[in-house]
């Protein structure tokens, strides 16, 4: 046969290449409950449908005559999958080979894994578990110097970000680089127990007085508190799963048609329990994440986030069957009032939602802005103020639901009144540049110290108060587009849906 013993090698080079880092590498890495990068890659791509792009890149090591006596691959995996029988690109980090250090890679393949997904319109699906960039400081003495710092092949990821869905997996202890690599996406998992993520580990940070160990440094818990990564999951399998879900949702590339699958959902479908869902006291709580389950088709709510800004609650999720964007307030958290952290937690949603030209869906339900010592110093307003100004800039149809609260700025944060406004209240909705509570002692001091029973004129001027701030007051002078009866809304949504597709072309 011709080429006998090219083919041969080749047959060779592919089984080195699959042994990673050595079978005792490959076995320490198993031992602390992780998967190998090859185990990842064919767990996360559908069965059979993984094309592997550089399997031969990495070190050979020969013999006296030039024949190959071994080789070690380099420690980046990447190539085309089918993911939920859509094309996409992954690319996974491999551990076992120098700690996943960038320095013991080809950075051609990370490289390419980038710019292929940018240039052929395919999510990226980043298997991530890699110490940075870098590698070890002994590694300079070796090259016999050091060098100007530089990003070969960042360029693809700051235009991936603006052109494909983006996910990192963050399944090791990731830093510098690594780290990176994990919040430039539009969507990122950590998995308890597992994952870390630094600017520098515990070893280096050690050198300015902090003995911490890796959870106290950085831990799942930590990131997704703070925001750095958008969810946290239990194990490898459920943060493939995330990544699945999430990518069902969205485009393949930004501009890209929206897939709309058959919920089995009636459209008509009217729930009773909504009429009942916001308390008549207007101080108590209750579950917005109940009337999104019921409004939305059922079983499609994936929320992102859950850990951070835990007033505003984002989430995709489907209305007949088609994909939205859903901002919400949380009342049980602060009594829905934004935070910093919710602002920007909502700024980033929404320009998610931008990128993919995802409709959105706006409960409100929204007293304002966080006040406060603690509020202030957190630059509350700054960061208020650059949410709604993505608001403002967004370029996708949106629908507003207002469920009760929406006052002052925050309030006003609920659409762009500049664009139409398909905007309806539900009867419970409350109004105005602030809350009525608290501020009637104010503003009739003089009148409640000059009556002869204060309290009972306290009382009287709330109930003439009441009816001033009836929703259907406001809508009869036009100033909100109609008051529902709520078990309309998914109706009303779904219309709403439909619409934006055709707006979107």
């Amino acid at each position: 046969m011709a080429w006998e013993k090219e083919l041969e090698e080749k047959k060779k080079r592919e089984a080195l290449a699959e042994k990673m880092g050595g079978e005792e590498k490959v076995a320490r890495q198993h031992s602390r409950g992780k998967m190998d990068v090859r185990a990842r890659v064919l767990r996360m791509a559908d069965p059979g449908s993984f094309r592997e792009i550089g399997k031969l890149a990495g070190k050979g090591i020969y013999d006296e005559d030039g024949e190959l006596e071994d080789f070690i691959p380099a420690n980046f995996v990447f190539g085309k999958a089918e993911v939920d029988r859509r094309p996409a690109v992954i690319g996974g980090d491999d551990f076992t080979v120098r700690g996943g250090a960038a320095d013991a890679a080809i950075w051609r393949k990370a490289m390419l894994a980038e710019q292929m997904a940018h240039e052929w319109k395919l999510p990226l699906i980043r298997l991530i578990d890699g110490t940075g960039g870098g590698g070890s400081v002994k590694s300079l003495e070796d090259m016999g110097l050091t060098y100007v710092p530089w990003l070969p092949g960042w360029e693809h990821v700051v235009k991936n970000l603006d052109s494909v869905p983006v996910v990192s997996l963050a399944l090791g202890s990731v830093a510098g680089l690594g780290a990176a690599r994990v919040v430039a996406s539009h969507y990122s998992v950590m998995v308890k127990g597992i994952s870390h993520m630094f600017t520098a580990g515990p070893a280096v940070v050690a050198a300015i007085g902090e003995n911490l160990t890796k959870d106290e440094l950085g831990g799942a818990e930590i990131h997704a508190r703070n925001g750095a990564v958008d969810d946290l999951v239990g194990s490898e399998e459920e943060a493939f799963a995330a990544a699945r879900t999430f990518l069902s949702y969205l485009p393949s590339y930004a501009g890209g048609d929206h897939v709309r699958i058959e919920s089995g959902d009636m459209v008509l479908r009217r729930d009773e329990a909504l009429v009942d869902a916001v308390p008549e006291d207007r101080r108590a709580a209750y579950s917005m994440r109940k009337i999104l389950n019921s409004v939305m088709d059922r079983d499609s709510v994936f929320e992102i986030g859950k850990r951070w800004g835990q007033s505003a609650i984002t989430a995709l999720a489907r209305l007949d069957g088609w994909p939205v964007a859903v901002i919400a307030s949380d009342p049980s958290f602060m009594g829905g009032s934004w935070s910093a952290d919710a602002a920007r937690k909502v700024e980033r949603f929404v320009k998610l939602a931008n990128t993919f030209r995802l409709p959105v869906v706006h409960f409100v339900d929204n007293p304002g802005f966080m006040i406060g010592l603690e509020a202030e110093k957190a630059a509350t307003i700054r960061y208020g103020v650059d949410a709604l100004n993505g608001i403002y800039n967004s370029k996708v149809p949106w629908a507003t639901i207002v469920v009760r609260k929406a006052y002052g700025v925050a309030g006003a944060a609920m659409s762009n009144h500049t664009e139409f406004q398909y905007r309806f209240a539900w009867p419970s909705g409350d109004w105005g540049s602030l809350p009525l509570e608290g501020g009637i002692e104010v503003a009739y001091k003089s009148e409640l110290e000059a009556a002869e029973d204060p309290a009972a004129h306290l009382e009287a001027i709330k109930a003439r108060l009441d009816k001033v701030r009836s929703p259907f007051r406001t809508a009869e002078a036009f100033m909100i587009e109609d008051v529902i009866d709520p078990r309309e809304t998914r109706p009303l949504l779904c219309e709403f849906a439909e619409l934006a597709q055709n707006r979107l072309g």
